[in-house]
């Protein structure tokens, strides 16, 4: 069954270490952070963009697949699934849906209809025991066409948002989508610090986990992120393995064009990333 992200997000604070939201595209992608999950006896946090949704045919369709993922499966881990970046609508859209977990992002706002339109979610999903995560300060880079600049998020403002009764705060702190560039300025543990003593210690939201140095990782969590968001990074794994299969001509041996065998090497890849990135947030065995 799915879960609100707020227990696991809440033990996470406390506990100093962070559950990871991976991104879902598809089945395999489902199905390997599931098992990674169950097998690493780690809460997990399924995300999904817009753009995922479409492309997966409509969340009804996605919470109907990972309900029965939970279920025939025999994941006993807690769960939580996640709109990533959601917009007004789809963020209702989601929660009449059956999405455990939303986030509204009105970064994009002038700060006072971010306030507003953050407030009307809050309400709607209060109602049914709903976790939402709002945004401060756009992200920078670029994930599935919502693209920010990547500024640093002012703390008072954070204050204000928090004070709503969201679950759990994203702010950009020089964090951005995609790979995380070799010349990356890293980030801004001093506006961290300012965010969680202002957000009065309410989970913090890492978006961009993807080749941000592990040591860089650790402070974060030290410093409040109990939540850290990885897309790209698994993606690169799946198209590496499954690069690795087709130019090997396992595709054109026996029955190697079956996609259960064309993607399953793609699929251990996801699962391996997973277990690697829940081992760095120190999410393993908190279920």
């Amino acid at each position: 069954m799915l879960v609100s992200a707020k227990e696991m997000l809440n033990k996470a604070r406390d506990g100093k270490y962070a559950v990871g939201q991976f991104n879902i595209n598809n089945l395999e992608w489902t199905k390997a952070i599931l098992q990674s999950a169950q097998e690493n006896n780690s809460p997990v946090i399924l995300g999904v963009s817009e753009g995922a949704g479409k492309y997966m045919c409509g969340y009804h369709t996605i919470v109907g697949m990972v309900n029965g993922m939970i279920r025939d499966m025999n994941i006993t881990v807690p769960v939580a699934l996640h709109l990533d970046h959601g917009s007004y609508d789809g963020a209702l859209t989601c929660i009449e849906a059956g999405f455990s977990s939303v986030m509204f992002d009105g970064s994009h706002y002038p700060f006072d209809e971010n306030v507003e339109k953050t407030k009307a979610v809050i309400a709607i999903a209060d109602a049914k025991g709903i976790s939402v995560e709002a945004e401060v300060g756009a992200i920078g880079g670029e994930e599935d066409g919502v693209i920010g600049s990547g500024e640093v998020a002012d703390a008072q403002e954070c204050a204000k948002i928090a004070a709503l009764g969201v679950t759990m705060l994203a702010a950009g702190i020089g964090n951005i989508h995609g790979q995380y560039p070799e010349n990356g300025a890293g980030l801004r543990f001093d506006v961290l610090a300012e965010i969680q003593k202002a957000a009065a210690g309410m989970p913090l939201v890492l978006h961009g986990g993807t080749g941000i140095p592990a040591d860089m990782i650790k402070e974060a969590i030290s410093l409040g992120v109990s939540k850290i968001n990885v897309n790209t990074e698994c993606q690169l794994a799946f198209a590496a393995a499954t690069r690795e299969y087709v130019l090997a001509g396992k595709d054109l041996k026996g029955k190697g064009f079956d996609p259960r065998k064309l993607l399953a090497p793609g699929v251990e890849a996801i699962k391996a990333t997973v277990k690697e990135k829940m081992e760095l947030f120190g999410s393993v065995g908190k279920a």
